[in-house]
């Protein structure tokens, strides 16, 4: 992608950011309506020239999370300043620290599911599936049919970032040389991805965000199965009418299971159930079963460890009896560290999430959510609100304009809350920008998969988009207050 393309997309996505801003704030008790303060004006201005920078990541090789974490350092600072300077030292502090809480869960929960699935990875479990993949002499169409599938099932446990990447991967190794299928069949699984994370609390941020505010229960988000399955149909059989029936060339490969995989994946599936009772059971934050599990994890990578060494010091025995050098067998083994796949966690991705809070939260402090909620969910009306948050996480992203729905709290029936949770989830596929899985995979197929070949289909993207919203409405009807309209 050029660098003028990246400008457009840019100048793009910043119009769009600044129609929207007002969406952006913290209606909480004791805030004031700042936003004609020049210190509420020069707040704003931090944060899209902060924003811009995020936009401009690919252009500019600058991690996201650097501009975001400076940009709410300075707006918390004026935060400070203005409510000081009006006698009041007390509201900042409140604010910040509910903040920082929210954070702290949210960091916490994404940090033992990511360890999780780098070890899962790192012990070979990915690596199995995919190889199966590519080794079973299928056709073009059905890889794609295939890969999109595994991508919608798996990203609500293994969440839509890691799924597409591994898909990607999959297809790439399939399709080689024939850039249009692996175009195709990466737009696919973006898509399929975001779709199978809406209706699971650990398919996508946002979602994970509306379980922790406890506004859908854990067994709730599966109603939106059905929404979520139309939303990626939709545009796979449109996408699958151009994906020709041929064989590719034949692919072999090998890979093997790693000591302890499958106790991985089983500790795993135990975590998630440990996080969904202490939510549902005990009324504790999912994230005290998360860690719980992480902790297991760590015990069980101790015994790996000593395993290892165990079995290193009988193979140097054995060497030793059969006269073999020391040096020559074993020497240098790097035994299994589980911190090793903790710091392979994605931190840049973790920061940006304390940077978006924090800066989301500050403008929130100055009052411009309460104005722009007033616009948006009380004279627009819940549902046409709620289907712009969708296009808006294409433009922008979705985690703060989550966040920003779930600080303004507005007074919505939980048909409408599920919307926004469909909606936000889905949204993002309109663009290749507007989720995580989209600008991993660009990464991942670069110059094949890019935000051309993607907007080239987006029509069908949003086609899928409206049905989704139309199956939620008929399939849920009986979750909202009476018939849901645009201005309902």
């Amino acid at each position: 992608m050029t660098t003028s393309h990246n400008t457009k997309r840019t100048l793009v996505a910043l119009t769009a950011l600044l129609a929207l801003l007002p969406a952006l704030a913290f209606a909480a008790e004791g805030t004031l309506n700042l936003v004609n303060h020049p210190m509420g004006i020069a707040a704003l201005v931090i944060f899209v020239a902060a924003y811009s920078l995020v936009v401009m990541e690919e252009t500019l090789h600058l991690q996201k999370s650097k501009p975001v974490i400076v940009a709410a350092g300075l707006i918390w600072i004026l935060v400070a300043f203005t409510y000081n300077s009006l006698g009041d030292t007390h509201t900042p502090e409140t604010i910040l620290e509910h903040n920082l809480l929210e954070f702290v869960e949210l960091f916490l929960f994404l940090l033992a599911a990511m360890t999780y699935i780098n070890t899962m990875e790192e012990r070979g479990v990915f690596d199995v599936l995919r190889v199966w993949l590519v080794t079973r002499g299928f056709t073009l169409r059905q890889i794609f049919w295939i890969t999109g599938l595994v991508a919608f099932f798996l990203s609500p446990v293994a969440d839509n970032l890691t799924t597409a990447l591994l898909m990607a991967t999959v297809v790439m190794a399939v399709g080689q040389e024939n850039t249009k299928f692996v175009a195709l069949a990466c737009l696919n699984i973006v898509v399929a991805a975001n779709a199978g994370g809406a209706f699971s609390p650990f398919g996508d941020i946002t979602t994970l965000m509306v379980w922790q505010a406890e506004l859908v229960r854990f067994e709730e988000f599966f109603v939106l199965f059905l929404p979520s399955v139309v939303n990626w149909g939709v545009t796979a059989v449109i996408l699958s009418l151009a994906v020709s029936n041929d064989h590719p060339a034949p692919v072999t490969d090998k890979a093997k299971l790693q000591y302890g995989a499958w106790v991985v994946v089983g500790l795993f599936l135990f975590t998630i159930f440990m996080a969904v009772m202490s939510h549902n059971l005990l009324h504790l934050p999912p994230v005290l079963g998360m860690m719980t599990g992480l902790g297991l994890l760590k015990l069980f990578g101790y015994y790996i460890r000593l395993r290892e060494k165990r079995l290193h010091r009988k193979s140097m025995q054995e060497s030793t009896l059969m006269g073999m050098p020391a040096h020559e067998k074993g020497e240098g083994i790097a035994h299994y560290d589980i911190y090793n796949n903790l710091r392979r966690a994605e931190w840049d991705t973790l920061m940006f999430f304390y940077g978006v809070i924090l800066c989301v939260g500050g403008l929130g402090t100055f009052g411009y959510l309460a104005v722009g909620s007033q616009f948006t969910y009380t004279d627009l009306g819940p549902t046409t609100a709620n289907i712009i948050v969708g296009f808006a996480s294409a433009i922008i992203d979705n985690i703060p304009v989550m966040f920003a729905v779930l600080e303004m709290e507005p007074a919505m029936d939980h048909g409408q809350w599920l919307l926004v949770t469909l909606t936000a989830g889905v949204g993002g596929s309109m663009l290749s920008i507007g989720s995580a899985a989209g600008v991993a995979v660009m990464g991942q197929a670069r110059g094949v998969y890019t935000f051309f070949s993607h907007l080239r289909w987006s029509w069908a993207v949003v086609l899928g988009y409206f049905a989704s919203i139309w199956v939620h409405f008929l399939v849920n009807a009986d979750k909202f207050d009476g018939v849901p309209s645009v201005t309902s």
